[in-house]
């Protein structure tokens, strides 16, 4: 249904929803849009730095734990 929708049913859409709710709140409503995008991006990458450094602190121990407990005596 949505596939055939095309440029012309966009801009139709946009000037509905223009008319419906105005300038100043679409504008408000795209800047909302905006900030949500923003944090998400934010929350993502945080993740992954999260993720990083779990692994990294994995990998830096590399000594067995036999041998480990062997040098601390």
């Amino acid at each position: 249904m949505l596939q055939n929708i095309g440029l012309p049913g966009i801009l139709l859409i946009a000037v509905v929803v223009l008319v419906l709710f105005g300038k100043g709140k679409v504008s408000s409503l795209m800047g909302e849009v905006g900030k949500g995008i923003t944090a998400f991006k934010k929350g993502v990458s945080d993740g992954t730095a999260e993720i990083e450094k779990e692994r990294a602190d994995v990998a830096k121990d590399v000594t067995p734990a036999e041998t480990a407990a062997k040098d601390k005596v």
